[in-house]
């Protein structure tokens, strides 16, 4: 009590720093190293090295994503059942989890194709080696995305957490999009004096072996770097029933989720665009300018966003974010760049990247918003669980993004052993960027009127952050004299 009347007026107890933000982002680095490029480029490493059907390819994305049905709660119930120790209750997980995340990434790009042409042994070994990425890392990602909302309960700082690690994601992301197209492809010259590019099965592998290494690196720097101020529970009582019921009757859980199924989504399926750069534009190389469209954006708007947040709130920037982006992804649609034109695609990617920086942004913190909310209105604490089924619907996006995306590709006539080794193809190169242009114009305009109907405004917040606030300071005040009366307890 005494220390909180000491603080400044207006002052938040559980104030945070860049320091503390900058541990954080760490955390998030690590999670986009592998996650980055596992999602861009293991369907490239499925169909163009181990020459894997996209049919096959679409149903092995499908197939885990219904795993993760049961893998994703599951998670979240350990996570939500576990009793914090010196350390916390979610940082122990970013030691315990790295080093087999890290492995598991590195084994999806082994090439087992060396030792068997057999289809069906080139898909166990897919289907074993990709769902045990993916439950390792929900392993990781749940109890990471978790530990925002017991970092800090102020609102600034979860505004600073969420730009960090927008910040991290971005670090993490453009590492494998930047730097992977000039050490996994290979350049061909073919009779006529093109050239095209082609999967290098041995550099996909070494690039792995680097990203699995740095992940791990990074994910031990944000455990050393954290600190769990928020307390949790002592002996946690979670009823899971209730708590997932709790969500789905939820207006702010249920737009958040399908938000993140679209977001999530499109984020995958702007892996297509690999195929793009390789079979439309014939230069694997705009893949670099692609991402530097993505992500510059965001990172020229990081040290202003916070600043608009405090002035307009989160759910009304992402809105604006969302418009935006949804308006320069229809003119992309409706120009459809020419093959000689790939600057104009690029241009318009950094239009659309502005956009999405609102979202981007502001994204981990309105999640953080919803978990509040939820104890708001239930009494419940329930940050593993409600993160456990967001990661699920962002997988929902991802497996959308993967699986139509493959069916499409299929379905407009592109063949792995054909098109593996082949440049602009007349029909389908014209597919490709149909499809890499349509489905962006359709799930930005979502976004946008998810965004429109969020009720989580900014004065909304207000009495939610209060009450939050109020609550764990009861439990700190708790907590201090359950150690202070120990002593004479054990006397």
């Amino acid at each position: 009590m005494s220390k909180e009347r000491s603080l400044p007026e207006n002052s938040h107890p559980n104030k945070i720093g860049i320091k503390e933000g900058m541990g954080y982002m760490l955390g998030d680095a690590g999670n986009l190293f592998v996650l980055t490029y596992v999602s861009s480029f293991l369907k490239v490493f499925y169909t163009d090295v181990l020459k894997i059907d996209t049919d096959k390819v679409a149903n092995l994305f499908l197939f885990t994503r219904l795993w993760d049905a049961i893998n994703d709660p599951m998670w979240g119930a350990i996570v939500a059942k576990r009793r914090p120790t010196k350390d916390g209750k979610f940082r122990p997980f970013l030691k315990y989890v790295a080093i087999p995340l890290g492995v598991s990434q590195i084994i999806c790009f082994f090439n087992i194709g060396k030792f068997t042409e057999s289809q069906a042994l080139l898909l166990v070994f897919a289907y074993i080696t990709y769902i045990a990425f993916g439950m390792l890392y929900t392993g990781m990602n749940v109890p990471f995305g978790s530990l925002a909302s017991v970092i800090t309960d102020d609102p600034d700082g979860r505004t600073l957490l969420s730009t960090f690690r927008t910040i991290g994601g971005g670090i993490g992301g453009a590492a494998p999009l930047l730097l992977a197209p000039f050490i996994i492809y290979t350049k061909v010259q073919e009779a006529g004096g093109k050239t095209h590019n082609e999967a290098n099965a041995r550099g996909m592998f070494l690039f792995a072996l680097a990203m699995g290494i740095l992940s791990i690196i990074f994910y031990f720097a944000c455990y050393a770097t954290t600190k769990e101020r928020v307390p949790s529970e002592a002996e946690p009582q979670v009823d899971m029933k209730k708590t997932y019921l709790g969500m789905f009757k939820s207006k702010p859980f249920v737009i958040l989720a399908l938000t993140g199924i679209l977001i999530s989504g499109q984020l995958q399926f702007a892996s297509l665009n690999q195929y793009l750069y390789k079979n439309y534009f014939c230069n694997t190389n705009l893949s670099v300018l692609g991402t530097i469209a993505q992500y510059l954006p965001m990172a020229i708007m990081i040290p202003f966003v916070p600043k608009l947040v405090k002035r307009f709130g989160k759910k009304e920037l992402s809105a604006f974010g969302g418009f935006f982006a949804a308006a320069a992804a229809i003119i992309t649609y409706l120009i459809k760049p020419a093959p000689d034109k790939p600057m104009v695609f690029i241009a318009l990617l950094f239009v659309i990247g502005f956009g999405y920086s609102f979202i981007s942004i502001t994204n981990w913190a309105v999640v953080a918003d919803v978990i509040d909310y939820q104890e708001f209105t239930t009494h419940l604490k329930s940050e593993s669980a409600i993160y456990a089924v967001y990661t699920f619907c962002r997988k929902l996006g991802q497996t959308a993004a993967d699986y139509g995306g493959l069916m499409l590709l299929g379905k407009i006539g592109y063949n792995a052993e054909k098109m593996a080794n082949a440049g602009f193809v007349t029909g389908v190169s014209e597919g490709i960027l149909k499809v890499c242009t349509a489905i962006p114009a359709v799930t930005y305009t979502l976004i946008f009127l998810l965004y429109v109907i969020f009720p989580l405004t900014k004065e909304k917040l207000e009495p939610v952050y209060k009450y939050i606030r109020e609550n764990n300071s009861k439990a700190v005040e708790a907590e201090t004299e359950e150690e202070t009366q120990a002593p004479a307890e054990t006397n």
